[in-house]
């Protein structure tokens, strides 16, 4: 068994995303292509939400890989691409979007869901762990009951 998991596991972990670019999508300039795809991998594809448009193989992404060719081509800094594509698309365009006014909820909504669930968990613990106080024991008749109860359910 091992010998087949560990090879399959390890073409797994090397085997990166394929590039959805197409021939006719390459420019000419290998340094305006290089910028092309540095541009690319940091743009999120509004179809799949979850891959850059490098990696996209919807049409929307293709759009807009020829989109940021074109800017490049017509002498647009990388900035000016990138302000360009977030004036149209808006910050949800990029895949790390920046801390602002605007993205405060999508950076903050993590850590505050975390801080909720620890405070249900302390609060859930607390409430169960500790025994509400004036309850009394459990007499030895209702001891053995609840035992053969107990042995009753797990035959």
């Amino acid at each position: 068994m091992r010998r087949v998991l560990l090879p399959l596991l390890a073409c797994l972990a090397l085997a990166g995303p394929a590039l959805a670019l197409q021939p006719d999508e390459l420019l000419k300039d290998p340094v305006l292509e290089k910028r092309a795809r540095s541009l690319s991998s940091g743009l999120r594809c509004l179809v799949c939400q979850n891959q850059s448009i490098d990696d996209s193989d919807a049409p929307l992404a293709r759009d807009l890989r020829v989109l940021v060719r074109e800017r490049l081509v017509a002498g647009d800094s990388d900035q000016a691409v990138i302000d360009f594509v977030v004036a149209r698309y808006g910050d949800f365009v990029l895949l790390s979007p920046p801390v602002n006014g605007r993205t405060i909820l999508l950076w903050g909504a993590p850590f505050g869901i975390l801080a909720l669930g620890m405070v249900f968990l302390w609060r859930r613990r607390r409430t169960t762990v500790e025994p509400a106080a004036g309850t009394p024991a459990l007499s030895p008749e209702e001891e053995r009951r609840l035992a053969e109860l107990v042995d009753r359910e797990r035959d």
